[in-house]
């Protein structure tokens, strides 16, 4: 483990067990997944592997009860899983972002006993693969208000339809937590959460996306057209889908944050050897001073995200579910804020650092500059992040 990643772990923030967590979910990532980093950019590849393996290992469903088969441990252990796999394969650490934070935690919350039985077991073994179906065509800061995708209902079963753009797991998923309007006239007020099968008629993979970064991360348009979903399926209640939505948007945001750091770990680490071994003018270019102060930079947004996404991370873990909503909720939008705006910071450093090799497509420090621009528009853009910190601030 290099020295710059040995910081974490020697961070006064972390537990002895969470040092362990991190350790092990590194170890394990440098393992599988590092040397998949190139063929998953380069041709937008997903090893279909790779949540059975984070499943055998424990590490999905880090904050699910062992009756389901998962760790039962703190939202801050599920954090460094993140932050660990994102150091190696950021495009990894989003999909499993999207499958536990964005999936399977708002089952988890909200769902009834059943629909827990019947679909938590497989996605902390991995071997069912969950994704989100939120944003739409015409509704993306707006996802709620904006949203056009309807459902009917029609005895035991609700009826389907509409379009999901930009879904991330999307065209590996086995269940899909989607959502639609049960009561149009409602509103934001009238939508409803569903777990719906990816393989349920009228269900379609319209597209897989290409992206500029997080190639290997499969994104997917899904049509909806006359999707029948059990009735039993409903997550929380009719017209309550928005308490889903917002119960863990927050998690998101945090989780998100943890992934960054790990991001902008690997980044930092790249530019100190490169600096270290690069040589210009006869010496390393690392003891030029203008390279030194851009490394100098980088640790230093590092260190500050650091002990900003472990605080807030320790904040959640010891708070009930939904408890003291208010001041998560401006917290996880300022982390997240911050974490955005510092990797491309630190990535675009890391680029300059490593001066034309970092221009070429292959390099590893390229593909850290293409997939931190998502990380300013996902979970909220940069300026959605602002509003909600600026509101909660100036409504108290």
């Amino acid at each position: 483990m290099s020295a710059v990643i040995t910081e974490s772990r020697q961070s006064p923030g972390l537990s002895d067990e969470h040092r362990e967590i991190l350790e092990q979910v590194d170890r394990f990532a440098h393992q599988h997944f590092w040397s998949l980093q190139e063929r998953m950019d380069d041709d937008e590849w997903w090893p279909d592997d790779a949540f059975p393996k984070l499943g055998e290992t424990g590490f999905l469903g880090v904050t699910a009860p062992a009756e389901y088969g998962g760790a039962d441990l703190d939202f801050a252990a599920s954090g460094l899983v993140l932050q660990a796999v994102a150091r190696w394969n950021p495009s990894i650490s989003l999909g499993i972002l999207a499958h536990e934070n964005l999936c399977l935690n708002n089952i988890l919350h909200n769902a009834d006993d059943e629909l827990k039985r019947r679909y938590l077991p497989g996605m902390c073994a991995g071997t069912t693969v969950g994704c989100l179906s939120l944003t739409e065509p015409g509704a993306g800061s707006d996802a709620l208000g904006g949203m056009a995708t309807v459902a009917r209902r029609d005895g035991d079963d609700f009826v389907l339809n509409g379009t999901k753009i930009y879904i991330t797991n999307g065209p590996i998923a086995d269940v899909s937590l989607v959502y639609a309007k049960t009561s149009p006239e409602k509103g934001a007020k009238g939508i409803t959460a569903f777990v719906v099968e990816t393989d349920s008629p009228g269900f379609t993979v319209a597209q897989k996306l290409v992206k500029m970064g997080m190639r290997g991360t499969q994104t997917a348009e899904i049509v909806l057209d006359d999707c029948r979903v059990p009735a039993e399926n409903v997550v929380g209640e009719i017209d309550r889908g928005v308490q889903v939505v917002m119960s863990g948007l927050d998690l998101e945001r945090v989780g998100l944050s943890y992934m960054i750091l790990g991001i902008a770990e690997r980044a930092l680490e790249l530019a100190v050897d490169y600096a270290r071994d690069r040589r210009q003018f006869g010496r390393a270019i690392g003891e030029f001073q203008l390279v030194q102060g851009m490394i100098a930079e980088m640790y230093t947004d590092v260190e500050v995200l650091r002990s900003f996404c472990y605080d807030v991370g320790g904040e959640v873990s010891a708070l009930e579910h939904g408890a003291a909503r208010s001041r998560v909720h401006t917290r996880s939008a300022a982390l997240v804020l911050q974490a955005g705006l510092m990797l491309m910071r630190v990535a675009d450093h890391a680029v300059q650092v490593h001066g034309g090799s970092g221009y070429i497509w292959e390099m590893e420090v390229n593909r850290i500059y293409r997939a931190g621009k998502l990380l300013q528009i996902g979970a909220g853009t940069n300026e959605v992040r602002k509003l909600i910190v600026a509101r909660e601030l100036l409504g108290r």
